[in-house]
């Protein structure tokens, strides 16, 4: 995979990094309300100088490819808080969907961003989606999954489910019984038996 361009910058001052957060978190609420929002009205909504806005974002593709870059860091820390190599898969995977929700939720916009399906478009990180398929592949090898079923599939109906259910959770709402409908829907599609979600999911 060719090198992340962002990676080879050096490291930015405090005051710059901060300046930046607040740029893509206003980035995010600005266009989740006018996705053709300019980088005038995302500067005005983080408080900073168009110039501002411009220096650290050549253009409004620039910025929107910075805010795939934070779903990406964050759905890893998902990726990671989820313990997909250690649990067991059926804990990692509820887990992992209670996050991810969370985070479809809360970064709503910039999801909007990422296209798996396009040639050459920005979207999920490979080792991020390699991660996902070990964790499914795992979930079959465990018998948590039907003998046989393509991991790509399941993770596609997987992922689906995710976007389907982080549309329709009202605002407010606690993940937990989301994360508990998509396990139920996936696991009673794509499972190999019924499975006690009660157990992982009672202290939700």
């Amino acid at each position: 995979m060719p090198e992340n361009p962002r990676s080879l910058q050096r490291p930015l001052r405090a005051d710059a990094e901060n300046s930046i957060a607040r740029i893509l978190e206003a980035a995010e609420h600005v266009f989740a309300a006018d996705p053709t929002a300019s980088l005038a009205v995302v500067a005005e909504a983080a408080g900073v100088a168009r110039t501002t806005v411009h220096r650290r974002f050549s253009s409004r593709e620039d910025l929107r490819d910075a805010l795939v870059d934070v779903v990406n860091a964050k759905l890893r820390e998902a990726i990671a808080g989820a313990n997909v190599d250690k649990a067991p898969p059926l804990v990692a995977l509820y887990q992992l969907t209670v996050a991810t929700l969370d985070l479809k939720v809360d970064w709503r916009a910039s999801w909007q961003f990422i296209d798996l399906g396009s040639e050459g478009a920005r979207g999920i990180d490979p080792d991020n989606i390699a991660q996902l398929d070990s964790l499914l592949q795992h979930s079959l090898e465990v018998g948590l999954l039907r003998p046989g079923v393509d991991i790509r599939w399941v993770r596609n109906v997987y992922m689906a489910l995710i976007h389907e259910a982080a549309t329709a959770r009202p605002d407010g709402e606690a993940s937990a019984q989301w994360a508990n409908l998509i396990m139920r829907t996936l696991l009673g599609g794509v499972g190999s038996t019924e499975h006690d979600l009660e157990l992982y999911t009672s202290t939700s």
